[in-house]
């Protein structure tokens, strides 16, 4: 990842880079042994994405973090063969302190923010791949694991502690910073670890965290091991959860070439997606182009095509755009989601995708779109789509319509080249949001008599007023409005507060019912974006703020 002319990061953020590969890793090791991976973090001191810190005591930034993602982007694509992951820390009795207090302190609100969503996402992203992709993780804490170190290892399937009568894991934020774990600590500890509520309540106040038989017991961890026996019982149980794997064996890699990507001041330009920034409306247009021809019609020749198959690509290049402009273009709050090209080529290669889900490739493939497309639910944007004659709004590229706020579809009178969305099988659960839900049975809070209709309708083109009357889209405009229409929606939206908008888009996108991952976003949205702009965090004598320099916390003791 890359950071040109770094700055203070108070200051405007100069570009991030998301993309990044082994042989520029700072901060992790990737080792492979049989059917089970190391992933092993030993994080340079000096290797910060910023100036003003030192990452001590493997902590982590935002450069961290993307270390750690391009590596299991690397083990679920380019290594079919690994079955287990086994996490764990290059340094003398420390796992990882979490995330840079210092860092922290010196970034801005937005940073604070992002920083945690991006970190949330790479452990749902873990476990994801436990459920979707047969990839089992192994937390082997050799040493002290604190806040974000121990979030890390909650996101894991099994967590084994060493027993050397000091190391402890804690959740130390509260106590220590005047915040709350933001990686999905409190969510995790109670939703996925079901520890009880006073011990959690004791766990999560004392910085100390808790160690040895009483973490197990509490259900903090799976299991505490001698230092003497720790070594071989990672591997042994590493062994062990590779063994429960449904990964296939033998099965060849697909190298993940880098995107082929251009960025400029009028926007960011990949071969499938392309970005257009507009500074004076604050919005962001992201076209999304299908293939004009089928691709791929056997497994093996989507094996051939690999990294340049189009479903592949095309999610690797969005997911990109989405992380850049999430970091670097805050100023601008609403992005317009458009499409083009073949809607038969689209829903052609959904079917192929679905017939072919068990390939380890595709399922692999099925998984990153299932990843990218659930970002853009998550994100701090409005999000409009606009169907236009020429738009190709159809199966996989139709999420992105049901993932926006609005739908504006164009009545146009040219019925030759009419607007219009059409449904494939893909669009009812493969590409389920964040909430398990798919987006239409979440937009019709799962009426099965405004569903099941619509299945009925699969792969047929639908016109504004038929799209309108089957509740797809928002509104259908006819071409005298259609002009007026779009430009007041978006003028009007631009101008309400940013503020007041991400809580109302964070609480309508979901819905009824919870998960554990639209907690942890609820949470960050609602709780931690509050706590982290309040004086007793953030203020001069702020615990956030003065942690570390011997200066004592001064807090407003109001309890609002």
């Amino acid at each position: 990842m890359d950071v040109v002319a770094a700055q203070e990061p108070q200051a405007k953020i100069d570009r991030v880079d998301y993309q990044t590969d082994p042989s520029r890793y700072k901060h992790w090791k990737l080792s492979f042994d049989g059917p089970v991976a190391t992933l092993t973090m030993d994080v340079a001191e000096d290797g910060g994405l910023r100036p003003g810190y030192k990452l001590k005591l493997n902590s982590y930034d935002l450069g961290v973090d993307i270390e750690l993602h391009d590596a299991l982007q690397r083990i679920r694509f380019e290594h079919p063969e690994i079955r287990s992951v086994i996490i764990t820390s290059g340094k003398n009795r420390i796992f990882c302190s979490g995330a840079n207090i210092y860092m922290l302190g010196l970034s801005s609100h937005a940073w604070k923010v992002n920083f945690c969503k991006f970190t949330n996402e790479t452990r749902n992203g873990i476990e994801d791949s436990s459920v979707h992709s047969g990839l089992k993780f192994l937390a082997a804490c050799n040493g002290t694991t604190a806040g974000g170190g121990y979030e890390l290892a909650l996101a894991c399937d099994e967590i084994i502690l060493v027993d050397d009568r000091s190391s402890a894991v804690s959740l130390p934020e509260l106590p220590l910073l005047g915040v709350l774990p933001g990686t999905g600590g409190l969510t995790r500890v109670t939703d996925k670890r079901k520890v009880r509520r006073d011990h959690a309540d004791m766990f999560c106040t004392n910085p100390d965290g808790v160690r040895g038989q009483r973490a197990k017991d509490w259900r903090l961890v799976d299991d505490v091991v001698k230092t003497q026996q720790f070594a071989d019982q990672i591997k042994q149980r590493g062994r062990e959860l590779a063994e429960k794997s449904d990964r296939p064996v033998g099965a060849k890699g697909v190298p993940l070439t880098p995107l082929k990507r251009q960025f400029d001041d009028a926007g960011l330009h990949y071969e499938f997606v392309d970005v257009q920034f507009d500074r004076e409306s604050r919005t962001a247009t992201i076209s999304v182009r299908a293939p004009e021809t089928g691709g791929p019609d056997t497994v093996t020749k989507a094996h051939a095509a690999g990294a340049n198959w189009w479903p592949l690509q095309m999610a690797r290049e969005l997911d990109d755009a989405i992380l850049s402009l999430r970091t670097n273009e805050l100023d601008l709050g609403l992005w317009i989601l458009k499409t083009t090209g073949n809607p038969q080529v689209v829903v052609a290669i959904d079917q192929f995708l679905l017939d072919h889900q068990n390939d380890s490739f595709v399922r692999e493939v099925l998984g990153m779109m299932r990843r990218t497309f659930a970002r853009l639910d998550v994100t701090a944007r409005s999000l409009y789509s606009i169907i236009e004659p020429g738009s190709c709004f159809a199966g996989t590229l139709f999420e992105l319509a049901l993932a926006s706020d609005r739908i504006y579809i164009r009545d146009t009178q040219e019925t030759a080249n009419a607007a219009f969305v059409m449904l494939s099988k893909m669009n009812f659960g493969a590409l389920p949001m964040v909430n398990g839900l798919s987006r239409l049975a979440a937009r019709f809070y799962q009426n099965a008599e405004q569903l099941e209709p619509l299945r009925a309708r699969l792969n047929v083109k639908l016109s504004p007023r038929e799209a309108l009357e089957a509740g797809l889209v928002t509104a259908a405009p006819d071409d005298l409005d259609w002009e007026d229409e779009i430009r007041q929606a978006i003028e009007v939206r631009v101008a309400q507060s940013p503020d007041a908008l991400t809580g109302l888009e964070a609480n309508l996108r979901f819905g009824p019912g919870e998960t554990l991952e639209t907690r942890i976003f609820g949470r960050l949205s609602a709780w931690q974006n509050w706590i982290f702009i309040r004086p007793n965090a953030v203020g001069p004598s702020g615990a956030l703020k003065v942690y570390g320099t011997g200066a004592p916390v001064k807090f407003n003791w109001e309890r609002v």
